[in-house]
């Protein structure tokens, strides 16, 4: 008898292998799908492009490596090295989770669940870690400044191409979760309420006196484990803790939580003066991504005569800071790159002390000018766009602008602006927002005569009190008011930050649109 050609057992491995490879065909195209949704060439040309990109960054990282334990005797040029090699580690990560997400639309490297939203963050602040390391070497040996300005040229032409491949508005599945006002699917329920509940469980605890696990809270940070994808909470008591903590790129979704803004304070006294760049500046600095921070306060005290002197930097996508204080004077909070939301804060400062690229929304906070050096001229905010198809910028809504305690029996004599543009394409956005008399009435300041005036995104929509009146505001071609609520829709936090897809899982109180 002739054997069967099949055995039941070899066409049950064989139905296995066509459903196997029909599934991999299918998730494959619904990944392109995606990816094709969101760019505007095909997605291997983006990924290859990127591919390119990491490479010539590493090129970069060789070339100054070398120069590293040189030293040459000179703190800021060290510092400067150093700093540049930390940002392009940085933008390696950043052009990584490019590539993971158009290969795998629904990986954890696909962060909000936006893919066009994401990567336009991630490659923005990829674009602006080049400024950012050229900056450092300002007043250092020219020869060093120079080759790496040099070197790093083409990474920057590169990025901005990349920037120029992916859509500015999100056609895929994002933004269908936006309208629902959902989260995304990797948001753990335990995750939710967070920042509102008395009771949170915490991981470990950070006391000056010794009653907890830890004294300083960098040690708290370094025991902290790399790539979690749950919340790691760290609670640190009230008290002054003296020290510089950086919470690197590994550490992600962890969060700290104080006894107060008067009560729980990281502090210190880095500035440009005595040879830092102002990226290490920071008195706490956080890269990982996912970071929320709660009842806590961050200074620098080196005062108005040590010029730059960051309180506060941030390059953690999808961070939250509620009811936290940033106290300093020139360059407090440095909103470096990334996704940003700053819920019930206190932030003070003299020039320019909201600065930097990220995407950024402030609600409900106190923003307060200081007392800085005589004859000196405040100036809130300097948002650093480089680029018009940057999605980045600065939108304050609901927020408190006045004098600090410091300044309010001078306010008549101390001249304080909105804001003025740091690059060319600076973009700040104030929405019913309280202006004391401490605000000038033109609201806003050149940084150079003319410069960036033309190309600038300022904007104001319905703010009250007595310094947000129109009738003396600037006429530059880039100053608009809005005068619809379309316009200004366009800067609020389930638009401009896709609040509605992250902010849910924290807990964290906030207006999605222009209703308190």
């Amino acid at each position: 008898m002739a054997r069967p050609l099949f055995t039941q057992k070899m066409l049950k491995l064989l139905l296995m292998l066509i459903l196997c490879v029909v599934t991999a065909v299918a998730a494959t195209s619904r990944a392109d799908l995606l990816s094709s949704e969101c760019l505007e060439v095909p997605s291997s040309e983006f990924v290859d492009t990127v591919k390119t990109t990491i490479g010539a960054v590493q090129k970069v990282a060789s070339i100054i490596s070398p120069f590293v334990n040189a030293g040459f005797g000179d703190l800021r040029l060290s510092n400067a090295i150093s700093n540049c090699l930390d940002l392009l580690d940085l933008s390696v990560d950043q052009l990584s989770w490019s590539v993971s997400a158009i290969k795998n639309p629904k990986g954890k490297d696909n962060s909000t669940g936006d893919m066009s939203s994401d990567l336009r963050t991630w490659l923005s602040a990829a674009f602006v870690n080049q400024d950012t390391c050229t900056e450092g070497f300002e007043g250092t040996n020219s020869i060093v400044k120079g080759l790496v300005a040099g070197s790093l040229s083409q990474v920057t032409s590169l990025v901005k191409q990349l920037l120029y491949m992916v859509h500015p508005a999100s056609q895929i599945h994002g933004r269908n979760l936006r309208n629902k006002g959902e989260f995304p699917r990797w948001v753990k329920h335990e995750d939710r309420k967070l920042l509102q509940a008395n009771g949170v469980a915490v991981d470990v605890i950070v006391a000056a006196d010794g009653s907890g696990n830890f004294t300083k809270v960098q040690d708290a940070v370094l025991a902290a484990p790399d790539y979690s994808m749950r919340r790691y909470v760290i609670y640190i008591k009230r008290g002054v803790y003296k020290e510089y903590v950086e919470i690197k790129k590994k550490k992600w979704n962890l969060m700290m939580i104080g006894d107060g803004m008067d009560a729980t304070i990281i502090s210190g006294n880095r500035n440009f003066v005595d040879g830092w760049p102002t990226f290490h500046t920071a008195t706490f600095a956080v890269s990982g991504r996912g970071f929320i921070a709660r009842d806590i306060t961050f200074e620098n005290t080196a005062g108005p005569e040590k010029h730059q002197a960051v309180a506060l930097r941030s390059d953690s996508d999808l961070s939250v800071f509620f009811r936290c204080g940033m106290r300093g004077y020139q360059d407090t909070l440095y909103t470096h790159t990334m996704r940003q939301f700053y819920r019930e804060c206190r932030i003070s400062g003299t020039v320019d002390f909201l600065f930097g690229d990220g995407t950024v929304v402030f609600q409900n906070c106190q923003i307060l000018a200081r007392k800085g050096l005589p004859n000196q001229k405040n100036t809130i905010t300097a948002q650093g766009r480089k680029d018009s198809n940057q999605p980045t910028g600065f939108s304050i809504q609901f927020c408190n602008i006045s004098a600090d305690s410091d300044l309010l029996a001078l306010v008549n004599s101390t001249a304080t602006y909105l804001g003025r543009p740091w690059k060319e394409y600076s973009r700040t956005i104030i929405m019913k927002s309280y202006m004391s008399n401490a605000v000038r009435p033109e609201g806003w300041l050149e940084w150079n005569e003319n410069l960036h005036l033309d190309t600038l995104f300022y904007g104001e929509y319905m703010n009250y009190g007595a310094g947000a009146g129109l009738g003396s505001r600037v006429k530059w071609p880039g100053y608009h008011v809005f005068n619809e609520s379309g316009q200004a829709n366009n800067f609020t936090v389930a638009q401009f930050i896709e609040g509605n897809l992250w902010l849910p899982s924290t807990g964290v109180r906030y207006s999605a649109g222009l209703e308190v």
